[in-house]
């Protein structure tokens, strides 16, 4: 049960950032993502948020709910927090634009059945 409830937690720490990513980006352009500094941190930070989230779910249930590619989540938290100087800003913009709504679907599919 206890475990149960710390996958609850994260599974929301993850819709909350994929939430906060979807405020920042609306009306922004590429362009805009990558000259706007403030814009580009905040959207990075709720990435890494998205990953260390998952990276803390439990195994159990990483292993049962293996049609989320969570490894590659939380690789790209790795690289943000570590190697934050290798961010190609061309995947991170594809990533927030396409992969997290397949992501927030999921996610939300997932606490229904907690």
């Amino acid at each position: 049960m206890r475990e149960t409830n710390k996958d609850k937690t994260r599974l929301l720490h993850i819709i909350e950032a994929i939430d906060n990513i979807n405020e920042f980006k609306t009306g922004i352009t590429f362009e805009n993502f990558v000259e706007n500094k403030v814009l580009k941190y905040a959207i990075f930070y709720n990435v890494a948020i998205i990953g260390e989230a998952a990276y803390k779910l439990t195994k159990e249930f990483i292993e049962s709910h293996n049609d989320v590619p969570w490894r590659s989540i939380i690789n790209m938290r790795h690289v943000i927090v570590h190697g934050y100087y290798q961010i190609d800003s061309d995947i991170l913009w594809d990533t927030i634009n396409n992969d997290l709504v397949e992501l927030k679907s999921a996610v939300e599919r997932y606490l229904q059945e907690l």
